[in-house]
């Protein structure tokens, strides 16, 4: 069954076109990604489908529902994991997850059930009397993410969710979240990294400038847009245009980036021997499989981090 549902969806401010008529579908259960740049048009998506943002034109549907005229009854049925935090700092962990529960109508009684586990969830059971401006970039994120579920979501949403966080806490966070995903939650998070897309979703769109440019699995994609794997030659030049003749007809295609050139090849090893036997020795070279970002740069001719 699908949970989101658009047809042509569309937001403007002013003459800036942020969503250009995209159509999707989310199914219950799914781990589904956005993946784009800044300003390619994902958090203004995610914000019509959160009913924080009106729908500028098309159609959309999310829980069956019409977000213009039953907003309060979708909401009731979101959990929502901002970009910011937005956490009272001056209460504990626990009044934070108490306070947000009241605003859904529920019970102190039942209140008190659900704090254990959630607390247990994110890894925060022995903070839950410490103030939450005390706490970690890291346990700030976790508890964001329980307090999404004090009202037993059918789908969370989440806006970059690990951007700011250092690896450590990023880590932990991905398993917090396979941890969701295992238990049926249906995840629909916005990603401004391409490891991330490939560990957490299930299914993705690549947005540019308010389209979608691509969409599938992780895996189809890499497969349809790249080679499966990439060699990274650098040499000690300012432009690194004027070296892609010392490598031409050595793979199925070659990206010139400002400071390397990149390979794309079945066998990225073949092809460093190939260029070593033509003679030329890079400053320094990588072989690697192919990301979604070599998937972006296929795409749009530019990196995803851009």
């Amino acid at each position: 069954m699908a949970l989101i549902e658009a047809a042509g969806l569309r937001k403007a401010f002013g003459d800036f076109v942020a969503v250009d008529g995209i159509d999707l579908q989310i199914s219950a259960g799914e781990s589904f990604g956005f993946l784009g740049p800044n300003g390619a048009g994902k958090t203004s998506t995610m914000r019509m489908i959160g009913c924080t943002s009106p729908v500028g034109g098309g159609t959309l549907r999310v829980l069956g529902m019409d977000p213009t005229t039953q907003a309060a009854q979708i909401k009731a049925r979101l959990g929502v994991v901002p970009q910011q935090d937005a956490l009272d700092e001056e209460l504990t962990v626990a009044q934070n997850l108490a306070v947000f529960g009241r605003y859904f109508g529920i019970s102190r009684a039942e209140l008190y059930r659900k704090s254990g586990p959630l607390l247990q969830f994110a890894q925060l059971t022995e903070k839950a009397g410490a103030k939450v401006d005390t706490l970690s970039g890291g346990m700030k994120r976790r508890l964001t993410i329980a307090r999404a579920l004090i009202n037993d979501p059918s789908i969370l949403l989440l806006d970059e969710p690990t951007t700011g966080l250092d690896p450590q806490a990023r880590h932990i966070l991905w398993d917090r979240l396979f941890r969701l995903k295992r238990e049926g939650v249906t995840l629909v998070l916005t990603i401004h990294y391409m490891d991330e897309a490939e560990q957490l979703c299930d299914r993705l769109v690549v947005m540019d400038h308010g389209r979608i440019v691509a969409h599938g699995s992780p895996r189809e994609l890499i497969r349809t847009y790249a080679s499966r794997e990439v060699l990274e030659v650098r040499f000690d030049v300012p432009d690194h245009a004027q070296k892609a003749a010392d490598v031409d007809g050595l793979a199925d295609r070659v990206e010139v980036l400002a400071d390397r050139l990149l390979l794309y090849t079945h066998d990225g090893d073949a092809a460093l021997d190939a260029l070593t036997d033509r003679g030329v020795h890079p400053q320094s070279t990588l072989v690697r499989r192919a990301s979604l970002e070599d998937v972006f740069l296929r795409l749009t001719g530019r990196s995803l981090v851009e």
